[in-house]
C-alpha cells in the first residue's frame, strides 16, 4: 500500500514513490538502515484503519514509523524466520512487535503507538526495489 522513509528515528515517516531495499541493511536512506533485526518495519493498513476509527485522527501512511504499509495479509500471523517477497526484494521476519523504552513523538501525536503490538520487523535477505502496489507474498523457502 505504501513505502515510507525518514532520516530520523522515533518520528513519523513520509510516503515515497518507491525505495531500494539493500541486503543486510534495510531501506536506502532510512534512519533504521543498518545491520540488525529491525532493518524494515511493516504494519497492516487494517491496523491503521482501526486507529483512525478509534482516535478520529487522520493518520497517513508512515504515522507509526513503519516502512511498509500492507493490506490483505495478516502480518501478526507470521513467525520469525518466515520470508516475504516484497517487490524485487526478499525479507525474513525477525520479530513481531518491539519494546518501547520511552514514548516517542509518534505516541504523542497519534495518542498510541501500535508498533510494539502489531508491527512486524524484517531483515533484507535480497535487495531490490519496492513501490506501492507491489505484491507482498509469503515465500515457502528462501533458497
Amino acid at each position: 500500500m505504501a513505502v515510507c522513509t525518514s532520516s530520523r528515528r522515533g518520528v513519523a515517516k513520509t510516503a515515497v514513490a518507491g525505495a531500494l531495499l539493500v541486503a543486510d541493511s534495510g531501506i536506502e536512506g532510512d534512519a533504521h538502515a543498518g545491520p540488525g533485526e529491525r532493518q524494515v518495519s511493516l504494519l497492516a493498513g487494517e491496523s491503521i484503519d482501526v486507529m483512525r476509527a478509534r482516535s478520529g485522527m487522520t493518520l497517513e501512511p508512515g504515522a507509526f514509523g513503519e516502512n511498509l504499509v500492507t493490506r490483505g495479509i495478516d502480518l501478526t500471523a507470521l513467525q520469525p524466520g518466515d520470508c516475504l517477497a516484497a517487490g524485487e526484494a526478499l525479507l525474513r521476519i525477525t520479530r513481531i512487535g518491539k519494546e518501547c523504552h520511552s514514548r516517542c513523538a509518534i505516541y504523542y501525536s497519534a495518542g498510541d503507538c501500535i508498533m510494539p503490538r502489531e508491527g512486524v520487523f524484517a531483515a533484507v535477505l535480497r535487495g531490490g526495489r519496492v513501490k506501492p502496489g507491489d505484491s507482498l507474498t509469503r515465500v515457502v523457502s528462501a533458497e
